[in-house]
């Protein structure tokens, strides 16, 4: 159309499936959501449309070419992303490299993708005690364990610790069928996930048996000191106020600790019981700890998860 522009954008050195997508999916998605031609030609990617069209993709455009630089593997739900935080003006705040974790053994970088993110690994680097809160797919866990990772990776601590208490819905070890193993690997899978995303799964198994590394309920943490150690405890929404006093008690000499949890998942008898509530009200103000706080807007799922979070907080509201 007479009156188009072109502008050329520089994509040397990414891989151009991560950038475009499973069958040009993103190139698709970028086009329809904000009305540019975009095609990908060798190691330039141009964008064709009205002046004012190529100017606001111009950025976003750019943004999602850092994070295909980046290793990133990319698909339309960051596209997404990516012009929301347009829209919000925090584009460019959680992917200007500030805050990266480059994971030893693996071409793999793992960075915040949104400013909340950011926000959080910024905490995680600054502070001995961390807390984090805020609904499933924000990444809360996932940054915890790559942040817990890269500590040990440069003998910043000698072992990671991960730690979930074992209650979810009312259930009891007790009644599970099983060993000991068998009735708390349920409980301890998704932490096992996160690990094996970050390093090998030998890797994995040679820290688990050498003790580098060590995943467990929370009750197992009772009359220990971790020294020298990255303590992870996850969905600590479900420990009770005394657990979570025992596993703040546990830390020692050269030690940090990320809690994390969501507020809207406790599965406790009672929720005032729930010892993440209680940390809320006594712990902000100590210097050394950090409260972070995502929301839908840092939820990195699919799309859909950051508008049934939305749905449930609207419900819950009404």
């Amino acid at each position: 159309m007479s009156g188009d522009v072109t502008h050329r954008l520089s994509a040397e050195g990414v891989d151009p499936l991560s950038l475009a997508g499973i069958n040009d999916g993103n190139l698709i998605a970028l086009a329809r959501l904000l009305g540019v031609r975009v095609s990908l030609r060798g190691d330039a990617l141009s964008l064709v449309g009205s002046a004012a069209a190529v100017e606001r993709a111009t950025p976003i455009v750019q943004a999602l070419v850092d994070l295909a630089r980046m290793g990133e593997q990319l698909d339309v739900q960051d596209v997404d992303r990516l012009i929301a935080e347009e829209a919000q003006g925090t584009l460019g705040q959680a992917t200007n490299g500030e805050v990266k974790i480059i994971l030893p053994g693996l071409r793999r970088v793992i960075q915040p993708k949104t400013a909340g993110q950011r926000e959080y690994l910024q905490a995680i680097a600054q502070h001995d005690i961390v807390v984090g809160i805020g609904p499933a797919g924000t990444g809360k866990t996932y940054l915890a364990v790559a942040a817990a990772v890269d500590a040990l990776a440069r003998k910043r601590v000698r072992r990671i610790v991960l730690a979930r208490p074992a209650v979810e819905a009312g259930e009891n070890l007790g009644f599970l069928p099983g060993d000991l193993q068998e009735k708390v690997d349920p409980y301890l899978r998704p932490l096992y996930d996160a690990l094996e995303d970050m390093m090998p799964r030998d890797r994995v198994q040679k820290a688990v048996e050498t003790r580098t590394l060590e995943i467990a309920p929370l009750a197992y943490m009772r009359g220990r000191t971790l020294s020298d150690a990255f303590v992870i405890l996850d969905e600590a929404q479900n420990a009770t106020g005394m657990q979570m006093k025992m596993f703040l008690t546990r830390l020692g000499v050269n030690s940090r600790a990320v809690i994390t949890g969501d507020k809207t998942q406790i599965d406790l008898a009672s929720r005032e019981e729930s010892g993440l509530l209680q940390v809320e009200r006594i712990l902000p103000g100590i210097e050394g700890i950090a409260f972070c706080y995502l929301d839908d807007a840092d939820v990195v799922r699919h799309r859909l998860v950051r508008d049934i979070i939305r749905a449930y907080a609207e419900d819950a509201r009404g």
